[in-house]
This record gives structure tokens, C-alpha cells and sequence, in this order.
């Protein structure tokens, strides 16, 4: 299977209203490489290519996708009775125990489906699920078997980013996606991302420039760009997206009194993304290039 599709997964601080944008910047390649997968958008939104590696260092985000990729069925019928109840999210979430890998699988599938914006950081992770603009339960199956198809061959790892930029090979293409630089990311994910861990990944790319093609998406901020002077191409791009809403009265009530520690979690509101677009290569150039 090699059609577009959307991610399985809800996941905050994806990609999927910057995908074309995005996709305009890919040039031609033959090896795909996210370093930092999460919900994988531009991955899913693509043409896949000869060799093409998901990692993320999100250990129960990459069991999941093994799971799609290798034993959907078994997931399909641990999730074909299920139902997206409040109660239901709230048993996952307080009491329900993995006690091996598929059963993670299970948790995370259902919690990432019914939580708000899919936002799986335990403090944060609330009901978000709505009849008229969530994915049903009866539909999950059919998800999880187009998704599996794509993920075909599909490389999936667990490293830390650095580990990753090592052992790319000569001339891939990298899509990088780190979490944003000044959001409190740490109330979103489950694994922090420090600000040594942004220049660490600003040194690597720097000390592997010539070895492939990286476009880089970041928050735009006055220091980012001074990190990355030294690329070809730094652009600011902007597009509009929505953070999924949620039925959930209570944590409406808790928006609305300020109490709700994730400020970006706001109901059906309508934002501007704007970020800065990083790129070791000139777009146009290297597209003008291959065609003719």
C-alpha cells in the first residue's frame, strides 16, 4: 500500500494542517527518515519510498505501532467490543494494568482515540472524545488495517534522535520534528525534551550536514533562528489548524476558571500556527535540479 492516509494516531503538536505545506519542501529520495515520529502526518501523507524508518524514544507509542504493523488482527479484536465512554477512558486510565506488551497496546490505542487532542501525558490526559468529530470505536479496526498496510517494511525503532542521525545512511532525507522549543512540552509527552537536547540536536545536524537532507520544523523564535544561521534556508510559515474539542464539562469549567494546567487545550478554538521551517539544502533548487 503506498496511498495517503492520516495518522492513526490523535497527537499533539502533529503535523496534519502542515502537511501540504510541508510536503511542497520534501525533495526526491529514496530513504525517509523521522527521527522524532510521534503521529508520523508527513509519513502517512507521503508516497512511501525503498527504505523509510519511524523512530520515536516514546516507548508505548512505538510498542503500538508494532503491534499495527505486525499483529493488527490481534489488536482489531482486543478493541472490537469497546465503546467511548467517559467511564471507559477513566478505567483505562486509573485502573487499568498491562500486564504485557499487547494489553499496553491496548490502553494507549484507546486512550490516544477518546483523550483530548490525544494528549497521553498522565497529568494532562483528559476526556475528549465527541460523536460528530472523533473516529467511532466501530471504525477503529478499519484504521488500524489501513495503517498496517503502510507500515509494511517500514523500519520502527526506539533510539534516542542522536543514535538515529548516526546511522542514516548517505544521502537520505530526514524529516525532524522535535518538540517545540519554548513550550511546556513536559504537559504534553511523556518524555521530557531539555534544552540541552535542542542544541545537542543543533550540533549533530550541524556536524552531519553533508551526509543527507533534513528539513526541520521548530516554533519560531529569535533564538532558533540564531541556532540555526549556518542552514541554507530558514522560513517562516504559517497555517491554521483547531484543537479538537472535547464533551467533557468539567474540564470546560476548567478552562474557563484558568485552572487547567495546559493552556494550549482550549475548546474549539481556531489558532494560527506559525513556525519556522530549517532546511540544509535549497528546495527549489534540488527539485529544478532532479527534474530536468
Amino acid at each position: 500500500m503506498n496511498q495517503c492516509i492520516n495518522s492513526p494516531f490523535r497527537y499533539a503538536g502533529g503535523k496534519f494542517y502542515a502537511r501540504k505545506l510541508i510536503l511542497e519542501y520534501i525533495p526526491p529520495h529514496s530513504c525517509y527518515v523521522e527521527p522524532f515520529a510521534g503521529g508520523a502526518s508527513i509519513f502517512f501523507a507521503k508516497d512511501k519510498v525503498e527504505k523509510n524508518w519511524l523512530n520515536d524514544i516514546d516507548e508505548e507509542l512505538m510498542n503500538v505501532y508494532l503491534f499495527i504493523r505486525d499483529y493488527p488482527e490481534k489488536l482489531i479484536d482486543a478493541l472490537k467490543l469497546e465503546v467511548a465512554t467517559k467511564d471507559r477512558h477513566s478505567f483505562y486510565k486509573h485502573e487499568f494494568h498491562p500486564t504485557n506488551n499487547l494489553e499496553k497496546a491496548i490502553r494507549w490505542y484507546y486512550l490516544n482515540r477518546t483523550s483530548y487532542s490525544g494528549i497521553m501525558n498522565k497529568k494532562n490526559c483528559y476526556w475528549g472524545y465527541g460523536e460528530k468529530y472523533s473516529m467511532r470505536p466501530e471504525n477503529w479496526g478499519k484504521n488500524i488495517l489501513r495503517t498496517s498496510e503502510k507500515l509494511q517494511n517500514v523500519c520502527l525503532t526506539q533510539l534516542d534522535f542522536e543514535e538515529v542521525l548516526e546511522q542514516v545512511e548517505e544521502g537520505a532525507f530526514l524529516f525532524i520534528d522535535p518538540p517545540y522549543f519554548n513550550a511546556e512540552q513536559d504537559k504534553l509527552y511523556n518524555y521530557s525534551f531539555s534544552q540541552d537536547c535542542h542544541y545537542r540536536l543543533m550540533k549533530s545536524l550541524q556536524r552531519l550536514n553533508s551526509k543527507f537532507h533534513f528539513l526541520l520544523t521548530y516554533d519560531y523564535s529569535d533564538e532558533i533562528q540564531s541556532l540555526y544561521s549556518w542552514a541554507k534556508v530558514i522560513h517562516q510559515k504559517e497555517w491554521d489548524y483547531r484543537v479538537n474539542r472535547t464533551d467533557d464539562q468539567k474540564v470546560t469549567k476548567q478552562i474557563k476558571e484558568g485552572q487547567l494546567e495546559n493552556q494550549a487545550v482550549k475548546k474549539g478554538r481556531r489558532y494560527k500556527g506559525r513556525e519556522v521551517f530549517i532546511t540544509n539544502y535549497f528546495p527549489d533548487a534540488i527539485n529544478k535540479k532532479l527534474v530536468h
